[in-house]
């Protein structure tokens, strides 16, 4: 489908991922091992997949441990092959999972204390594996969709830098609040280089009620703290702006958040959005769609117009 006459062509380019929102931008050191200290984070915050990879992976490994332990007792393990790996860890497996088919059993009792003590792990290892899961399952999320670029143009005459943004749940986010700041790189008067969070006061930063979508505007005047900046000065500093909403689903009554980083190539100059807002069967209705669609305008040399 061709795009509206008076929209950019990458109207319909799938949602970008800002390099800001990876945690490895950085190199870290110094931090020493703190895999086990954080792992409980590092599983909540991972993907679905990983954190089955993960428990897969250990399932099997601890698995494989008490197998080995079942194989140095010698013939501890009654109707099993002897020396065979195969027959110690599906016993493993069944006396972890408490299945107990009754073909295999424990023969003596360094074979039993040895069951006492897999049946004690099994049972810890799935409580943890039930919370985590439940946990991550149950975390609350706000499905706001931010559009792929951040615009700079005009409003009702005046010159603003604009972010949109829109709920894709046909849900009610109760008394949310929105932050836009501009993360840039300066040198202090030391020649000290640091990144710097420049506030970004917005036209109305809440809403009572957010169901559809919503535009956070800057106004670009003498009071903004770009006044006098350009294209050129805001690429020289690497200047990215960062949005975040947060809120109360009114469904969970739990707080919900989201937020988008923009790169420093993904602020449009000169462009403002398309409506969202389309005529239907069914009246006056919000397409998810169009969300990234945008006008272009007189190009502009200065940031503030």
């Amino acid at each position: 489908m061709s795009p509206p006459p008076g929209l950019s062509p990458e109207q319909h380019a799938p949602p970008r991922r800002s390099r800001l929102d990876s945690p490895e931008l950085f190199a870290r050191t110094g931090e020493g091992p703190r895999l086990l200290e954080d792992l409980f984070h590092r599983l909540m915050t991972a993907t679905w997949p990983g954190v089955f990879a993960f428990l897969l992976a250990g399932f099997v490994a601890f698995n494989a441990l008490f197998a080995g332990l079942y194989l140095a007792l010698g013939d501890a393990i009654s109707s099993a092959r002897p020396g065979s790996f195969e027959d110690a860890f599906f016993f493993s497996v069944q006396t972890m999972a408490t299945i107990g088919y009754g073909v295999m059993t424990p023969r003596g009792t360094l074979a039993n204390a040895l069951v006492v003590v897999e049946a004690f792990g099994g049972m810890m290892a799935t409580a943890i594996t039930t919370g985590l899961v439940f946990a991550k399952f149950g975390r609350p999320t706000a499905r706001v969709r931010f559009a792929n670029a951040a615009l700079v143009g005009r409003l009702e005459g005046k010159r603003v830098r604009m972010v949109r943004l829109a709920n894709e749940r046909r849900n009610r986010i109760m008394e949310a609040s929105a932050h836009v700041v501009l993360l840039r790189d300066e040198l202090s008067a030391e020649g000290l280089f640091y990144r710097r969070v420049v506030d970004l006061p917005l036209q109305r930063d809440r809403s009572v009620m957010f169901v559809l979508s919503w535009t956070l505007l800057h106004t670009l005047d003498e009071s903004s703290p770009l006044y006098g900046e350009t294209p050129e000065s805001l690429a020289r500093a690497n200047a990215s702006p960062i949005a975040s909403v947060s809120g109360t689903d009114e469904a969970l009554m739990q707080a919900v958040h989201a937020r988008k980083a923009y790169d420093a190539d993904a602020v449009l100059f000169g462009a403002s959005f398309a409506d969202i807002f389309v005529e239907g069967p069914g009246g006056r209705g919000l397409d998810l769609d169009r969300l990234h669609d945008y006008r272009l305008e007189h190009p502009s040399s200065s940031a503030e117009g």
